[in-house]
C-alpha cells in the first residue's frame, strides 16, 4: 500500500530493505531524485529493483508528455508534445495515438509498468498554475479529454503497462498549485469535470485513479479530496462505480497536505476514505526509512481499531489483483540445488498472489521439528502443509489451495533439537486470486 521516490541511479541500503524486508509495494522514479541518467542505466535499475523485491513492485514514472516527461532527450529518449498541443492544437486522436505508442514503448523497453498518467483534468482555467499553465489537459471540451486519453491508454495497455487517471475529482478549475498550497476549487469546479471519468470508467479498462489534493466543499465541506470518504468512496466508488486500485497524489511535498495536516493523520485519513496506495516521492523520514516508519504506525492504527484490518485487506486485495492482471514480476524461483547453506530461519512463497497453487519455501539452519500451516483472516487453520523434524536445509512444498479468494497467512513454527528447543515463528500473508 506504500510507493516512495529515492535518490539515486542505484538501489540504496534503506530501499534495499524497504523492498527485500518491509514488502513495499512499489518505486516512482524521477528527474527530480537523479533516478534517470541514461536509458542503460535505467534498465539496470528497475532490474535491480525487481530483482531484490520481497513482493513484485510496481515501478512507476509520470511520463504525460510535454512538460512532465520523465524519459526525455535528456536521458537517451526524445522530446514529446504536451497534452493540449495533441488535444487542441494539433486535434488529432492519430497524433495521441503515436506519441502514447512511442512513450509506452520506451518505459516497456526501460522496465517500467505504471505510467502516473494520463492527465483527464478539463482546461477550465488555461491559467490555472499546476495544469493549463503546463498544458497538461488535452481540451477544455471533457468529450475531447476523454477521447484522447482513452486513445493513450489503450496504447499502452498494446504494450502491456498499467496507466492512471488524474487528479480525480478535477483539477483544471484551480487557481492555486497544491504543491504550494491547499486548492480551493469549491466556486470553480463543475461537476462537467466528471464526464472524463463517467466516459473512460463505461469501459472497465482503468486501472488506477490518482486522487488530488483539493478542496471541493460541494463534495466534502470538511476534508480534501484525498482524504475524503465522501469523494473516494461516495463518488469515485459508490457513484461512478470504480472498483480498481485508487492511489493519492504526492503525500510528501505537497503543501496542501503537510501545511494542514499532521504526516500520520493525513495517511490515516486517506486509508479510511478509501484509497489503496499511498504515494511519498522520499524513502526518508528525519533520517530513517520512510518506509519502516509507515508500516509501523499504520500497524499501531490498526492495532487501536483506528483503521480496520478488512479496510486494509481490501486494497491488498486490488493491489494484488492489478498486478496479477498485468503479470508484474520479480521474485524468482530458488536454485535450491546450487544455493548455500542457510544460515537462518526463512519463510517465503511464489507466486504471490497465486491461483490455484503457491510454492512455499522455507530454511532450517539446524536440525529442527517444523510445522507449516495456513490460516484464514479468522485465524483459523485451513491447512497443514507439513508438521515433521528436518535437518538444516532448504526445503519446497506446494499448496494447491482449495479455499475461497481471499487472503491468507502461511506460519512456519520451528523448534530447534540442537540449540535447546529454541522456538522460532514467521508468518507470510499471502492472497489467493480465482
Amino acid at each position: 500500500m506504500i510507493v516512495v521516490g529515492f535518490i539515486g541511479q542505484t538501489v540504496t541500503d534503506s530501499l534495499l530493505a524497504d523492498l527485500s524486508q518491509r514488502n513495499l509495494g512499489g518505486v516512482i522514479l524521477s528527474g527530480a531524485n537523479g533516478n534517470l541518467k541514461s536509458r542503460s542505466q535505467i534498465q539496470q535499475l528497475t532490474s535491480q529493483l525487481r530483482s531484490v523485491a520481497q513482493t513484485p513492485p510496481l515501478i512507476a514514472v509520470d511520463q504525460e508528455g510535454g512538460v512532465v516527461a520523465r524519459l526525455n532527450a535528456s536521458n537517451g529518449f526524445a522530446a514529446t508534445v504536451s497534452a493540449f498541443t495533441l488535444g487542441t492544437t494539433y486535434a488529432s486522436l492519430d497524433s495521441t495515438r503515436k506519441q502514447a505508442a512511442l512513450m509506452a514503448s520506451w518505459a516497456s523497453s526501460s522496465g517500467m509498468n505504471i505510467d502516473f498518467a494520463p492527465v483527464v483534468d478539463v482546461n477550465v482555467n488555461p491559467s490555472s498554475p499546476a495544469i493549463g499553465h503546463y498544458g497538461r489537459s488535452f481540451s477544455a471540451d471533457p468529450y475531447t479529454v476523454a477521447a484522447h486519453a482513452q486513445t493513450f491508454v489503450d496504447e499502452f495497455h498494446a504494450a502491456h503497462l498499467m496507466t492512471s487517471l488524474k487528479h480525480f475529482p478535477g483539477h483544471g478549475s484551480a487557481t492555486t498549485d497544491s504543491h504550494l498550497t491547499l486548492p480551493d476549487i469549491t466556486s470553480t469546479w463543475s461537476s462537467m469535470e466528471l464526464i472524463p471519468y463517467r466516459e473512460l470508467l463505461k469501459s472497465k479498462s482503468i486501472d488506477v485513479v490518482m486522487v488530488g489534493h483539493l478542496f471541493n466543499a460541494l463534495i466534502d465541506s470538511v476534508y480534501p479530496t484525498s482524504l475524503s470518504r465522501l469523494t473516494v468512496q461516495g463518488l469515485l466508488r459508490d457513484s461512478l462505480h470504480f472498483s480498481g486500485v485508487v492511489i493519492t497524489d504526492d503525500m510528501y511535498n505537497m503543501a496542501a497536505i503537510t501545511k494542514n495536516y499532521g504526516f500520520w493523520d493525513a495517511a490515516e485519513r486517506s486509508i479510511n476514505a478509501g484509497v489503496d496506495v499511498l504515494l511519498y516521492v522520499s524513502n526518508t523520514l528525519n533520517n530513517a526509512s520512510l518506509t519502516r516508519l509507515l508500516i509501523d504506525t499504520l500497524e499501531s492504527k490498526v492495532q487501536r481499531g483506528l483503521i480496520s484490518e478488512a479496510r486494509v485487506n481490501e486494497a491488498s486485495v486490488r493491489i494484488a489483483q492489478l498486478k496479477n492482471r498485468y503479470l508484474v514480476t520479480g521474485i524468482q524461483r530458488p536454485n535450491l540445488a546450487a544455493s548455500t547453506p542457510p544460515v537462518r530461519y526463512e519463510l517465503t512463497n511464489y507466486p504471490n498472489p497465486f491461483n490455484p497453487s503457491t510454492n512455499i519455501h522455507f530454511e532450517v539452519p539446524f536440525r529442527s521439528h517444523i510445522r507449516v500451516s495456513i490460516y484464514n483472516n479468522l485465524g483459523q487453520r485451513v491447512a497443514e502443509i507439513l508438521s515433521e523434524e528436518k535437518e538444516a536445509g532448504k526445503y519446497e512444498r506446494i499448496w494447491n489451495a482449495r479455499v475461497p479468494s481471499g487472503v491468507y497467512y502461511c506460519r512456519l513454527e520451528a523448534t530447534s533439537a540442537d540449540r535447546t528447543g529454541v522456538t522460532y515463528t514467521e508468518i507470510r500473508k499471502m492472497i489467493l486470486l480465482r
